[in-house]
């Protein structure tokens, strides 16, 4: 079910006007003969009025600028986005001042429920009958993917945070499309970046879908580069609760480092049996490529002590970081992870865009939204790429032994930060159609 929160203030029957419009002509057709009927359609619909019925039904279509906040909030991937992430989305809208170009601002939310057909069937709907300019968050590659494209066909705009699949910004890149907070290739360099030495034994616990396989090629490829050693790889289905089987063969493998290329329950799941099995007691070292702080917070410090993963933001990389962070805990009573970070950020630049623009038409607003840098809580002189990714600081770090916490969400610490030119594939790499020519 999709829930929405204007802020500003639009009346009731001017949003609501165009559905009471098609109503009457429904309750018409059933009601009366085809040349009655088209009369009251006639009059019902306005097409006597000046506005013309076209114009009426823009009138109310395009009496907002409203976003929708495609999210999971009922599986695997719950906690990664889902509630904090419509949270974010709508702290953003308010941030801006709950109105743009001389309309208010309203935040839409749906659970997915990492399902494609259901998100694919929102998206249509918010995009055909609900005026939904622009769709955020969207964890789960398939379903980012599918919504990227369809709203390249409705001329709206997508902006990926939750998703890792560089597919994203390259060979499915979109003139509508935008990759936020991380991806495959940046994770896998940022993780490589910190433990990548020639010689080194991995082994990959893989999630079975388009994502985990893109993060685990985009460190294989980074540790292969490096002359470290893969000896091997399981994959295991999303929402699995039992991971023995996957674990006994990544312990069996003797591989020095275990990369767990999953998210969400079943990374919590992972980490929590393989500390029953003694893996990292055993001298293996676990290595996250989707880790969140949500996630270590799930595990306790008890289990995550001692995994090492990249992250795309951290809470108290700079003072503006700390303080948005705060604000944010108050409404949701938990510290915002990376994705919902970056929710936060897109929305708000999305919003400066339309601004900038005059007008909430997406070419316009993506032509705005790579011409302005990105200057928030979440990033310094970010770059939005003509290929739609969204080019800034990735971070590695380590979930802190429980005696080095200081309050209930001081959990990580950091290692390394990586410059967002040396984070993201190069464009001179990228197979994204929209700039091969300009290579």
């Amino acid at each position: 079910m999709a829930r929405g929160r204007a802020v500003g203030s639009t009346p009731k029957e001017v949003r609501w006007f165009p559905h009471l419009l098609a109503r009457a002509a429904s309750w018409c057709v059933a009601r009366a003969g085809r040349a009655r009927s088209a009369a009251l359609a006639i009059v019902a619909f306005g097409i006597a009025s000046p506005l013309g019925p076209s114009n009426l039904w823009a009138q109310g279509a395009n009496s907002a600028v409203k976003i929708g906040v495609l999210t999971d909030m009922s599986s695997a991937y719950s906690s990664i986005g889902g509630r904090g992430s419509v949270v974010a989305a709508e702290m953003a809208a308010r941030d801006f001042g709950g109105s743009v170009v001389g309309k208010p601002i309203v935040v839409i939310s749906a659970d997915h429920q990492l399902k494609p057909d259901v998100g694919l069937a929102i998206a249509r709907r918010w995009f055909d009958q609900e005026g939904v300019n622009a769709i955020v968050d969207m964890p789960g590659s398939s379903i980012a993917l599918g919504v990227q494209g369809l709203a390249t066909e409705k001329k709206r705009i997508s902006i990926v945070s939750s998703s890792s699949t560089e597919a994203v910004t390259s060979r499915q890149c979109s003139p509508n499309g935008v990759h936020w907070t991380y991806d495959s290739y940046a994770i896998g360099k940022t993780v490589a970046s910190a433990l990548a030495a020639p010689g080194s034994t991995w082994f990959f616990l893989t999630v079975d879908n388009v994502g985990g396989q893109g993060l685990q090629d985009n460190l294989a490829s980074f540790l292969n580069a490096s002359g470290a050693k893969v000896l091997g790889s399981v994959r295991h289905p999303v929402n699995t609760a039992d991971m023995s089987s996957f674990l006994l063969q990544a312990q069996a493998s003797g591989a020095r480092y275990i990369a767990l290329a999953n998210a969400g329950s079943d990374l919590v799941s992972t980490m929590k049996q393989a500390r029953e099995f003694g893996l990292s007691q055993g001298g293996q070292i676990l290595v996250g490529t989707a880790v969140f702080l949500s996630d270590v917070k799930a595990m306790g410090l008890d289990v995550a002590n001692g995994i090492i993963f990249g992250t795309g933001w951290v809470s108290d990389s700079s003072p503006e970081a700390a303080a948005w962070s705060k604000r944010f805990f108050e409404l949701h009573k938990a510290m915002p992870n990376d994705v919902q970070a970056g929710v936060y950020s897109a929305v708000l630049h999305y919003l400066k865009a339309v601004q900038a623009a005059g007008t909430d038409e997406a070419a316009a607003v993506m032509a705005k939204m790579r011409e302005m840098p990105v200057n928030d809580m979440f990033a310094k002189n970010g770059v939005l790429r003509p290929d739609g990714r969204m080019v800034h600081d990735m971070y590695v770090v380590q979930a802190k032994e429980p005696s080095a916490s200081k309050d209930p969400w001081d959990l990580v610490k950091t290692i390394q930060v990586i410059p967002g030119a040396e984070a993201f594939r190069p464009l001179s790499e990228s197979d994204c159609p929209l700039i091969r020519g300009s290579k």
